[in-house]
């Protein structure tokens, strides 16, 4: 394709040739342009219809925006019933964690009733319209004080099962040795040095020379010495009056001030000072009176069979069919 340009007085004269590539590429140019004019220009008038309230452009606005304003508030619509689903289910979890604190407490030995400093919230999450953002914000802020609350709980029983844990631990209940027979019990006997009637402050456990001797509870050493009735002696302070006596012991493995740990090993099985043979002579005082060992060593072994017993899978009941 040709084109001849010239000027006014025709002095001058250009051709132009443009083949059909140069042609489709002017072609496209020149709509490209044109769509970008009126794009701009359609935009301006758009917006400044809508913005001065033009009648015309007013009801396209609404119509143009109508159906993405109520896309985005059935989304939101939508998602807040769902988080309200979650808080209703955050609601009965906390229901049942109080439940569960409730039976713990009173394992504790703690009153639910005197921990509750501020009334409690509970159940699903029921309303009878939609919620709105508020009312889940409120539901939020009421589940978060609930659970502060229940840590609260939780905390004091925590505290006090673990008083009751080291209680227990320094209560003399385990048998000081293993490997051994019971010989003389506590009470009165005939003395076999003497021949004359005495009473006995502890129980005797017939052992062979250097048979480990354990810590019957948790405490503290208060004697490691030499003694002329008990030869070598230990004796370890429990706490609350609480003190347990290991006598005629061939070697101790403590001293005076250590801090020993139920069942530690803290000497050896001997025959030292008043003794006709190698055993351990075991005494539990409280208050500085002699008790029978037997009561505390009894008491330990019933709860262990109970631990025992508490830890065996339960068998369900065979139920048996009556014939026909």
């Amino acid at each position: 394709m040709h084109f001849i340009i010239t000027d006014a007085w025709l002095a001058k004269s250009r051709a132009i040739h443009l083949s059909g590539t140069k042609l489709l590429l002017a072609l496209l140019g020149l709509s490209l342009a044109l769509m970008l004019s009126a794009a701009s220009l359609y935009h301006w008038v758009f917006l400044t219809g809508a913005r001065e309230g033009w009648p015309v452009f007013g009801t396209l606005v609404r119509l143009v925006t109508k159906d993405e304003f109520e896309q985005r508030d059935r989304y939101m619509r939508e998602n807040v019933e769902a988080m309200a689903r979650k808080v209703g289910e955050m609601q009965a979890k906390l229901l049942q964690l109080e439940a569960l604190g409730e039976r713990v407490s009173g394992l504790a030995g703690v009153n639910p009733a005197e921990l509750r400093t501020t009334p409690g919230r509970g159940g699903a999450l029921v309303s009878g319209h939609p919620l709105t953002v508020d009312e889940l914000r409120q539901a939020l802020a009421d589940l978060d004080q609930i659970a502060d609350h229940r840590v609260d709980i939780l905390t004091v029983v925590e505290s006090r099962l673990f008083d009751q844990k080291v209680r227990t631990l320094m209560i003399p209940t385990q048998h000081p040795v293993t490997a051994g027979h019971l010989g003389s019990p506590f009470g009165w006997r005939i003395d076999p040095f003497t021949g004359g009637s005495a009473l006995h402050t502890g129980l005797d456990f017939q052992s062979d020379p250097g048979t480990p001797i354990a810590a019957a509870a948790g405490g503290v050493v208060v004697t490691q010495a030499w003694h002329p009735q008990f030869g070598n002696l230990v004796e370890i302070d429990h706490g609350n009056g609480l003190l347990t006596r290991y006598a005629h012991t061939s070697r101790a493995y403590v001293h005076r001030g250590d801090l020993v740990k139920r069942g530690q090993r803290i000497a050896d099985v001997g025959s030292t000072g008043r003794s006709t043979g190698p055993h351990l002579h075991f005494e539990v005082l409280v208050e500085g009176i002699p008790q029978d060992p037997r009561k505390f060593l009894d008491a330990g072994a019933n709860l262990q069979r109970l631990e025992v017993a508490a830890a065996r899978p339960a068998v369900p009941p065979v139920v048996q069919r009556a014939g026909r």
